[in-house]
């Protein structure tokens, strides 16, 4: 089963006055490349969640978003000293009276004078409950995304098994092609011999050899068998349980290496066509192997 390194996972929950929500986005990568974005209280929790992405992803570009949003909670925690606020305020109204300034940034101005808001207290057991729930909705966030690569990996099972069925298909036409090429050859060598016939040095025993030579030199019919392995080869592993588009990587390139070997040994013009044909199959098969986990 296939899985594509393209995919998008989302979850979303809301408990206790604070919300999170996970987003993850995929693409192609031949290493995990994962970019994190997390609130700051958890900046401590980035190699977890780098062990958890590995686990659950494997490979790919990887950008998370983790955004966690509270309510009024958090903002009573932060104590305004109302009395310092009021003491800035009127000294700066002072200071603007006297210079003739505008009064309109005044409220800001104190509002964010030192010690008037006091620091928000870290409550630890609050932030453990919050961390736990992050770590629900990037399981799930995952999950979704494994899901979504999954379904694209579908369809590109679907595309290679029909660029093999091609190449499948060309070779059959070749083998179709093979007797009359191997005549063409037969008839190529027997015309050099009639050349050669008329010189004084030709020896017609030695001719015969390099004929037989010449004949197995353009003999195609391992790469064909060999072909035919690695086009089956590649059915199977495309069947396996986990994904495998190293593996794939590795069989795309034997087929390449016997399609081009039929081609140099070919000699023969609508074989040669064929291979080119099988060629471009094979390199639409290499581009979808890019994507694939």
């Amino acid at each position: 089963m296939l899985k594509s390194m393209t995919g998008f996972g989302l979850s979303k929950g809301q408990q206790n006055g604070y919300s999170v929500a996970v987003e993850l986005k995929s693409l192609n990568s031949k290493f995990l490349d994962a970019q994190i974005r997390i609130p700051k209280n958890f900046l401590d929790k980035e190699l977890e969640i780098r062990g958890l992405l590995t686990k659950g992803l494997n490979r790919g570009k990887v950008n998370l978003s983790i955004e966690l949003t509270t309510d009024t909670v958090a903002v009573e925690a932060q104590e305004v000293n109302q009395k310092l606020f009021n003491a800035y305020y009127k000294e700066y109204e002072g200071l603007a009276d006297q210079v003739g300034a505008s009064k309109d940034d005044l409220f800001r101005l104190a509002l964010h004078s030192p010690e008037v808001i006091a620091p928000q207290v870290i409550d630890e057991a609050a932030i453990n409950e919050q961390w736990a729930f992050i770590q629900l909705h990037l399981a799930k966030a995952i999950e979704a995304l494994g899901e979504f690569r999954a379904q694209e990996g579908a369809s590109l099972e679907h595309e290679l098994k029909s660029y093999i069925a091609n190449i499948g298909n060309y070779l059959k036409e070749i083998e179709e092609h093979d007797p009359e090429r191997v005549k063409v050859v037969k008839e190529r060598i027997q015309k050099h011999q009639q050349d050669l016939s008329t010189s004084d040095e030709f020896d017609e025993n030695r001719f015969e050899q390099e004929m037989i030579y010449y004949i197995e030199k353009f003999d195609i019919s391992e790469e064909i068998v060999r072909l035919t392995n690695h086009l089956s080869y590649f059915n199977e592993v495309m069947a396996e349980q986990q994904s495998q588009g190293k593996k794939l990587g590795f069989v795309s390139q034997e087929i390449g290496r016997e399609i081009n070997t039929i081609g140099s040994k070919a000699n023969y013009a609508p074989v040669q066509k064929l291979v080119v044909c099988m060629k471009d199959d094979l390199e639409k098969i290499k581009e979808q192997l890019l994507n694939i986990i």
